[in-house]
C-alpha cells in the first residue's frame, strides 16, 4: 500500500503539521510539512500568502487561534482531538491526529527541545450535519439537555435567556456572562445576564470603549477573524486585535475572555460572552458552546423576527413550537398540490403522558411547565423538523426528506431523553412513508400506534390513569 499516493488523495483537506516543544513547555511556531492535493489547490488561492513548501508556517496562511490550540494539545499531550464548528461561512469537520517518527528520522539538538507531529484533516459542508452536532461527552451532552430546556420552558424571552446565561456561567465557571444580541437590520443591541437584560451596562461597556453599542458588535465580529469563537486564557490576541476592548477588559480586572458568535442562517445574531473562566474546562466549554450557540441563535432570530412583524401567529405562545393552524394549513397545502409531497415522510405523534394528573394535583401552572419541558425535548430530538402542538397534551412532527434510520433513530432519542428526564413521558406512535403516499392516512396510522403505546403506559402506571376522571 502507497502510503504516501493515500494521504494525496484523501477526500477532505489533509494536512501534516510539526512545531517544537522546548524544555520550559512552551511552543514553537506551528509548521506545515505536507498537505494533499485538495489542501494544496486552496493554499494556493489564499490572496497574498507564499508558494506551499515543506516547513513553511501556517500563520503565513491562517490566524485561527482555537485551531492552533487544538493542534498544541493533541500534539503535545499525544491526545486524538475532535472538532465540529462554524467558522469561514462552513461547518467545519476537524480530525486531529497525533503520530511519532522514528528515532532514525529524527534530527540531532542538544537544546533538550521535542518536536511533535500530527495529521489534520478537515470536511468543510455549507449545511449543519445534525449526527456531527450531536457527537458530544457525555459531560457536555447533560449540559447542553440542561441549556436548551433553560432556553424554551418560558415564551418570555428575556427570562429564558437569563436562565440560559445562568447555566452556560455555570458550564465556563466563569465570574461573568452574558449574551450580546445583535440586530443588524435595525443596527440594534441588547445586553442579557442571568439577572435579566442591562440596558445601562450595555451602554457602559459601548462608551468605555468609545462606540455605539452596535459599532461594539461589529468590532467583535472583527476580532473574531471568520472563527467561531474566542477562548482565550490570556488577553494577549485582544491588545494585538482590539487595543480599545483591550483597555476596557483591563480595567474592569477581566485576564480571560470567552467570546463565543451567535449565528442562524451564516448571519451573527449576538454573542455569548464569559469573563475569568474556568482554564481547566475549555475543552469542555468549546464542546458545549458550539451547539447550544447554534440552538441559541434560532431562537433569537425568531424573537426578532417576531418582534418585527405583525401577522397571524403561526406559533403556539406556551411551548413556542408551530400551533394546530399551522399545522392545518401544512396539511391543506400538501393534499391541495400546493406544496409537494417530500420524496420520503416521517410522522410522529406524541402524547406527555400524565399531564391531566399534575394539572388535577399541582396546578394548571405546573402542567404548563410539563408542556415546555416537554416541547424543549422535541426540538432536541427532532432539531429543525416541523414540530406542531395539535392540542393540549399532544404533539405531531413531520420530518421531509428524512431516511428510515435518521427517523428511527430521531425517534430513538426522544424516548431516551423523555427516559432521562424526572418528569416527562410520551407515548409515541410513527409511520415513515415512500413514494406515492396520503398524507391523512399516514396521521391516522401513527395516531392510533401512539394511543396503542398510550394504553401500555397506563397500564403499567394504573394510578396516573385520570382520564375519566
Amino acid at each position: 500500500m502507497d502510503l504516501g499516493m493515500m494521504f494525496e488523495n484523501m477526500s477532505g483537506l489533509a494536512s501534516v503539521y510539526s512545531f517544537d516543544i522546548f524544555p520550559d513547555g512552551s511552543f514553537g511556531e506551528l509548521r506545515i510539512l505536507a498537505v494533499n492535493k485538495n489542501n494544496a489547490r486552496v493554499l494556493a488561492s489564499i490572496p497574498d500568502t507564499p508558494d506551499f513548501y515543506p516547513g513553511v508556517l501556517w500563520r503565513a496562511y491562517y490566524s485561527e487561534i482555537n485551531h492552533e490550540r487544538f493542534c498544541y494539545k493533541c500534539g503535545s499531550e499525544n491526545l486524538p482531538l475532535y472538532s465540529y464548528v462554524n467558522a469561514h461561512g462552513f461547518w467545519i469537520k476537524g480530525f486531529y491526529l497525533p503520530f511519532t517518527i522514528p528515532e532514525d528520522e529524527k534530527t540531532a539538538d542538544n537544546s533538550g527541545k521535542k518536536t511533535a507531529y500530527l495529521m489534520y484533516v478537515m470536511e468543510r459542508s455549507d449545511k449543519v450535519d445534525e449526527d456531527s452536532m450531536s457527537k458530544r461527552s457525555a459531560e457536555s451532552s447533560a449540559a447542553v439537555i440542561n441549556i436548551s430546556i433553560k432556553l424554551h420552558k418560558t415564551q418570555d424571552f428575556v427570562k429564558a435567556m437569563s436562565e440560559t446565561v445562568e447555566e452556560i456561567r455555570k458550564v465556563c465557571g466563569s465570574e461573568l456572562c452574558s449574551l450580546y444580541t445583535v440586530d443588524k437590520t435595525t443596527q440594534s443591541c441588547s445586553l442579557i445576564s442571568e439577572f435579566g437584560e442591562q440596558r445601562e451596562l450595555l451602554g457602559i461597556m459601548a462608551k468605555d470603549m468609545g462606540r455605539t453599542p452596535y459599532e461594539v458588535a461589529l468590532a467583535w465580529e472583527q476580532d473574531l477573524a471568520g472563527s467561531d469563537c474566542l477562548l482565550l486564557d490570556d488577553l494577549s490576541i485582544i491588545k494585538e486585535r482590539d487595543p480599545q476592548w483591550y483597555d476596557s477588559l483591563c480595567k474592569f480586572n477581566i485576564h480571560s475572555i470567552v467570546l463565543y458568535s451567535v449565528r442562524f442562517n451564516r448571519s451573527v445574531v449576538g454573542f455569548i460572552w464569559a469573563a475569568n473562566f474556568d482554564r481547566s474546562k475549555m475543552l469542555h466549554i468549546k464542546e458545549t458552546l458550539e451547539l447550544t450557540s447554534f440552538l441559541i441563535g434560532a431562537v433569537v432570530s425568531n424573537h426578532q423576527l417576531m418582534s418585527k412583524l405583525e401577522i397571524k401567529s403561526s406559533t403556539d405562545e406556551l411551548t413556542q413550537v408551530n400551533n394546530r393552524n399551522s399545522m392545518n394549513e401544512r396539511i391543506d397545502a400538501l393534499l391541495s398540490g400546493k406544496e409537494r409531497l417530500p420524496e420520503t415522510m416521517g410522522v410522529a405523534f406524541t402524547d406527555l403522558n400524565g399531564l391531566k394528573t399534575v394539572n388535577d394535583t399541582s396546578g394548571h401552572s405546573a402542567g404548563d411547565k410539563l408542556l415546555s419541558r416537554a416541547a424543549s425535548l422535541l426540538k432536541l430530538a427532532f432539531g429543525d423538523h416541523e414540530i406542531y402542538r395539535a392540542g393540549g397534551d399532544e404533539f405531531v412532527v413531520f420530518c421531509p426528506g428524512i431516511t428510515k434510520k435518521d427517523f428511527d433513530r430521531q425517534t430513538a432519542q426522544l424516548r431516551a431523553l423523555a427516559d432521562a428526564s424526572d418528569d416527562v413521558s410520551f407515548a409515541v406512535g410513527t409511520v415513515w412513508l415512500s413514494g406515492d403516499y396520503d398524507i391523512n392516512r399516514a396521521m391516522q396510522t401513527a395516531d392510533a400506534r401512539m394511543y396503542e403505546d398510550k394504553e401500555e403506559f397506563y397500564r403499567s402506571h394504573p394510578e396516573k390513569d385520570r382520564r375519566s376522571v
